[in-house]
């Protein structure tokens, strides 16, 4: 199962995301559906590179590359987290 958060964006990047809620489990299949309906960002959960590098899923983005790219990531879609 991969953990799902849903998290206002603004707030995270602004507040240091200390109000987000509880994780949620979702299946894979729910992920591969959102993902291909363009209604959810995939991303890895791992800080470490080296760690991103061998555990990343396709078309998943880096932690790293996620909090850089955050100000600029469609506020309308799920971001879902996953660690192996």
């Amino acid at each position: 199962m991969i953990q799902k958060r849903a998290l206002d964006r603004r707030y995270l990047t602004y507040r240091g995301g200390a109000n987000m809620t509880e994780p949620e489990r979702i299946s894979p299949k729910e992920v591969y559906e959102k993902l291909k309906a363009g209604a959810a960002i995939l991303v890895c959960a791992y800080v470490d590179d080296e760690k991103f590098k061998t555990f990343h899923l396709e078309g998943a983005l880096s932690f790293n590359e996620f909090r850089s790219n955050l100000p600029s990531l469609s506020k309308n879609r799920e971001i879902v987290f996953y660690c192996a």
